[in-house]
This record gives structure tokens, sequence and C-alpha cells, in this order.
């Protein structure tokens, strides 16, 4: 059985080489291409968060429901109640296996809502969670969960107030899934959006990606060596705090890389949009353990998923106080500028490579691990 080194690559945080309504009601969505569902079944790579995924959302889903907020297309819907600027977000977790190192299906549910709501400027006020159960599955299973999910809100600071729960035939759920629905005020000082970015501005990375994709392949037996890795969900609302603190409103986007990684991510921030990204591969965080089970595999680190971390695109007069203000809080150690905005090529991300090439870092094709969230 094969062992990794439990290290972390060099870690650097040097530059790479080289008044807007946050409401929606009120905010043009900005432009992008056209995209049409033309496939016949829907197959795993739809859920995988990449190019599939986006094909059946923007091409079949969204164009049933059409309304300014849905046209965002982000994390959360952000509108207007009674005067206040609130955010909402629904979602659905389906990770095999249930438990893995490092957290649980309960865990990710807690955390990943909580999340989309942080990176849209909102700090999570309640929760709602729905468990659709597996006839057979041991009481004991639900209840840790049930506990864990409990634990997971109360690190949040955030009550789960109610619910749902559906019991369906064996072999029908994999054990137990989870969906979720969140509400959260947006911050005061949170200006963001897709179309306030400038060239210039810096891409900040909390901290080491890849974790939690390859963490959840090691727990299914997938790879053969042994290794300390753990997944790294947990709330990003303490780094959103800090960079809304620090950077006022030079603080442009925010988004957790989840399903597709950093790369699409990234990719639907441009796409579209007369800006491009210029990322620099030796200035992101990776631990080794993640770069050696991505090379046996053949795949990006870029494209596997995170829980615990997130971007940032800051204007570059607060880039330094802003990756500061990250590497100040406890799991922001390794935080690191990682690229900047450029004019061109728009619409592209491209990455600098350690031998001094440029490649394209397109939007994850595929579905390479799937069920991870």
């Amino acid at each position: 059985m094969r062992a990794l080194p439990i290290t972390a690559t060099r870690v650097s945080t040097n530059r790479p080489p080289q008044p807007h309504n946050v409401d929606t009601l009120d905010r043009a969505a900005a432009p992008a291409p056209r995209v049409r569902f033309t496939d016949a079944q829907i197959e795993m790579a739809h859920g995988a968060g990449g190019k599939a995924s986006r094909r059946l959302v923007e091409g079949l889903i969204a164009p049933s429901f059409a309304n300014p907020v849905l046209a965002q297309l982000s994390d959360a819907a952000v509108f207007s109640l009674g005067g206040t600027r609130v955010a909402t977000t629904a979602d659905g977790y389906v990770v095999k296996p249930l438990r893995f190192p490092g957290g649980s299906i309960g865990e990710l549910a807690v955390n990943g809502t909580v999340n989309d709501l942080a990176v849209s400027g909102a700090r999570a006020h309640a929760l709602m969670a729905t468990l659709i159960v597996e006839a057979g599955l041991p009481s004991d299973v639900l209840r840790a969960e049930i506990e864990t999910m409990a634990g997971a809100a109360a690190r949040a600071g955030v009550p789960i107030v109610g619910g749902d729960t559906k019991v369906v035939e064996h072999g029908m759920a994999d054990g137990l899934y989870v969906t979720t629905f969140g509400i959260g005020i947006v911050d005061q000082r949170a200006s963001l959006g897709p179309e306030r970015i400038a060239t210039g501005d810096r891409v900040l990375l909390t901290g080491p990606i890849g974790d939690h994709g390859i963490t959840i392949l090691l727990a299914r037996g997938d790879l053969d060596f042994e290794t300390d890795l753990r997944s790294d969900t947990r709330t990003v609302w303490p780094f959103v705090d800090a960079l809304l603190e620090a950077c006022g409103s030079g603080l442009r986007w925010m988004r957790d890389p989840t399903r597709g990684g950093v790369a699409t991510a990234l990719n639907e921030l441009v796409r579209g949009s007369r800006h491009g990204i210029a990322i620099s591969e030796e200035c992101v965080p990776l631990r080794s353990e993640v770069r050696g089970a991505c090379e046996l595999l053949g795949l990006d680190p870029l494209h596997i998923a995170n829980e615990g971390q997130m971007l940032a695109l800051v204007a570059d007069d607060v880039a330094d106080a802003a990756l500061a203000a990250v590497q100040a809080l406890p799991g922001g150690e390794q935080a690191a500028c990682i690229g900047e905005v450029r004019d061109t090529p728009a619409g592209t991300v491209i990455a600098t490579t350690a031998y001094g090439g440029t490649r394209v870092v397109d939007m994850l094709v595929g579905d390479p691990l799937p069920r991870i969230c």
C-alpha cells in the first residue's frame, strides 16, 4: 500500500506574473452565451458541476422559470424583502460514503448551505433540512447524522428551524439524502457581483485545494494508498467577514469552489465577459498527497471539489490587506493570491505552469469523481 507524505506544497503569496446595487432584482445579469440542451438523457456528468451541469441548468431548467433573480445563476438568490436585502439558497447532498475523514453528509449539508450564503455576502440566519431516508438504514446512523448537523449548525451560529422527513424503499437512496434551504441577511458592507470586476483585480484563494474530493475518493477505496488527508468541510463565514472588513468596496466577488473546483468557478465568472483571468500554478496551495493522487489518476487539481475554501476577487490596492486578514484566521494560514484579472484573452482562464508555459484552464468536462457532495 503506497503512502504519501502529509506535507504541503510551498505556498507563494507573491503577485503572479503578469457604486453598485447588490439587489439582483435591480441588477441586469451579465451577458453570457446562450446554452442549448440537446442531450438525450440525464447522465452522472450532469451533476458534476462542469459543462454538462451548465447545459442542464441553463439550457433546460432555468428557461422555464426565467426571472431577474434567477438570471443571476449564483450560489444564492439575493433580493429585497420589506426593504431588507436577503439571500436564500437550496441544495441537495447525496455524498457516498455517508461518513468520511473530516466530515459526513450532515456536516456537508449545514456547511455547504451556510457557505453559499456567505459568498453572496450574507450571514446565515436560519436553515431548514429535509431527510430522505432509505428503509433499512440503522437508526444509529441517522441519529449520528442528526447530531452532526446540530453540532455543525451550532458552530456556524445558525439554527435549524424546520424541514421534512421522508422514507423511501430499500435500495432507493443509498442510505440517506439531505436537502437544505437557508436564508440570510446581506451584510451592509457587501457590494458584490461579476459586473464589478476590473482589470488588475487579484484572485485570492483561502487555502489548499482538492482535499475534499480526494478524501472522498480514498474513503471509497478507489485508490490503494494510505494518507491522513481529511475533508476541508467548514464554514467560510469567518473569511468572508474578515474580507468585508479589510477590503470594503474593494471586495468584488466571492465563490466557494465546490463541484467543478477552482477552474469551473473562475470560468463561470468570466464567460461572456470582456475580462479574462490569469493564474500561476506555482501559487496555488496544494498538498502533496492531493497532487500525487491527481497525477496517478490523470486529474487536474483545479477541477477537484472543495468544501471549506473560497475564492475572492479583490481590488489590487487592498490585496495585501485582504491576504493578511485571511492568513490571520485559523485555517487561513496558507491563503495565497494566485492570479489576476486581465483584458485578454477575454472570457478565458489561463494558467502559467511551473515550467513557464501557459495553458487554457477550461471548465470540468465529465464526472471524474461522482457523488462528492
